[in-house]
């Protein structure tokens, strides 16, 4: 007799998907605020000539789930069949025992169906051979379109790789930016953006523009600095107690990825040097990685265990690894990654830090964190973009925090995010800008007060601009969804 029985199956399946019975249930599980992923995923979706399944990849907690009930109530408002519609969780207990094959056999056998179906399967990396069942559904099923969320992009990526390719696209589902962390609290006092405004843009604009642009951006200050704190998962986002919220964070995001997923996903024999890894890497967060220097600080941890575990925690969306990248003639370093945590949150909710607003360098440590994380997640789904930093390799006090390498130019980005936010002559980014003949093409020097902006007193090849933090991030972030709006995966703008 198998451990889990089809009634059982039907059972689950009934209880997840309630627009069987009633089309309005889908309410109950909706959110109103539309992630940047829900519309490149149902551009994906929808596309009429190419077809592709989206694969949603992110860490738990940012919205995943909630993205595909949007996308299912989008084709129900639309006129799709509710019994054409399945939701199914491999996180189940009883799901995850059955494979996707026998749950689909399972489904079938219910109710006649007509026209197209709509498969939402959920955590598909705790089923057996998932990529293999979608690689048969998409060759065999034309009937069918499939969406699929996963939060360990190490077996979506093999999936991908191995059976694939020409078949589904995975998307990068990032905490949330600061732009949506307003949208989804539905701020009153968010700003007007000029329609295809770019941060590149803002070099261009006349000093009077360009001051009315800084100013209106003073009544979001409070807000960016509680989004520094409580980080961007939207259920933590409109929580009302942000001490909860930290608590919750390092119980639901960090304990459950380290406890659960890694070790149950990646074969991680020791949890507490994974741990003790992780502490690690957040009180030495945007700092240059040395694999031996952490091997001996950490003892019982060797250095070839230490870079997989580096491995396995970038690949389950906790931390973020930006390698060196050359600009110009320069020597860069080589080798030495620097680490960010993925959420500037996580880091303040591991290490349980109180009233860092306050510490100076605690903040210059989030909002680097943060400033990294919008860059990044800018250009991850559909752009050919290379992230990392510089650090010359003879002369180590000369770096550049951010180095966005693109086909045809570089754009560098320095975060000065203090009081005092002077440029020395000396420092890497005026060098750089300096040097002729480079791919530099815009260089950014990140400031914290709104005053303090516009061109920097530099004569340099590439002029410097500054810009502070908070509309740096929020205009990357309205950029990234505008883009998402107007334009698929494959054809996002080029240029911040």
């Amino acid at each position: 007799m198998p451990i889990v029985t089809e009634a059982q199956v039907i059972k689950v399946l009934q209880q997840y998907n309630p627009w069987w019975r009633n089309p309005g249930a889908i309410q109950d599980e909706m959110k109103p605020h539309k992630r940047i992923a829900f519309f490149e995923a149902m551009t994906i979706l929808d596309h009429p000539t190419i077809r592709r399944f989206p694969v949603l990849s992110g860490a738990r907690r940012v919205g995943k789930t909630t993205i595909m009930y949007q996308m299912i109530e989008a084709l129900l408002s639309r006129g799709t069949a509710p019994r054409n519609i399945l939701y199914m969780t491999f996180d189940n207990p009883i799901i995850k025992l059955r494979s996707v094959e026998d749950v689909l056999n399972t489904y079938e056998t219910l109710y006649p169906f007509e026209g197209e179906r709509y498969l939402f399967l959920d955590e598909v990396q705790y089923t057996d051979n998932w990529e293999l069942w979608m690689k048969v559904i998409y060759d065999s099923r034309k009937d069918i379109k499939l969406t699929a969320t996963g939060s360990a992009s190490p077996l979506l990526q093999k999936g991908a790789s191995d059976s694939g390719v020409g078949r589904w696209n995975i998307l990068k589902v990032p905490t949330l930016s600061f732009y949506e962390y307003c949208e989804l609290l539905d701020l009153p006092e968010r700003p007007e953006i000029p329609r295809g405004l770019r941060i590149t843009g803002l070099t261009q604009l006349p000093k009077g523009s360009l001051a009315e642009f800084m100013g209106s951006f003073s009544s979001l200050q409070q807000h960016f600095n509680r989004y520094l704190v409580i980080g961007g998962f939207p259920e933590l986002v409109l929580s009302h107690d942000d001490m909860r919220a930290q608590r919750l964070l390092r119980e639901d995001v960090v304990d459950k990825v380290i406890k659960r997923d890694v070790l149950t996903l990646f074969n991680v024999r020791n949890p507490l040097s994974m741990e003790k890894l992780f502490l690690y890497l957040c009180v030495n967060s945007s700092e240059i990685f040395k694999t031996q220097t952490a091997a001996k600080e950490l003892e019982s941890i060797s250095a070839k265990t230490i870079e997989d575990y580096i491995r396995f925690l970038e690949q389950s969306h906790l931390i973020y690894c930006s390698h060196p990248t050359h600009v110009g003639s320069k020597g860069a370093l080589k080798g030495k990654p620097k680490i960010y945590i993925a959420d500037a949150a996580i880091r303040n909710a591991v290490l349980m830090l109180d009233d860092v607003l306050a510490d100076d360098r605690e903040m210059g440590i989030m909002v680097e964190t943060t400033v990294y994380k919008h860059i990044v997640s800018y250009f991850q789904n559909g752009l050919a973009a290379r992230i990392g930093y510089y650090r010359n390799a003879t002369m180590n006090q000369k770096e550049v925090d951010v180095v966005i390498e693109l086909p045809k130019e570089q754009i560098l980005c320095e975060v000065k995010y203090r009081n005092d936010a002077a440029v020395p002559g000396t420092d890497a980014i005026v060098t750089l800008s300096k040097e002729e003949g480079t791919k530099v093409k815009y260089s950014f020097v990140i400031t914290k007060n709104l005053v303090n902006y516009g061109p920097s007193s530099h004569d340099t090849r590439v002029p410097i601009f500054r810009v502070p933090a908070l509309p740096f991030v929020y205009l990357l972030g309205w950029a990234e969804a505008e883009d998402a709006r107007a334009f698929s995966g494959q054809n996002r703008r080029s240029i911040l």
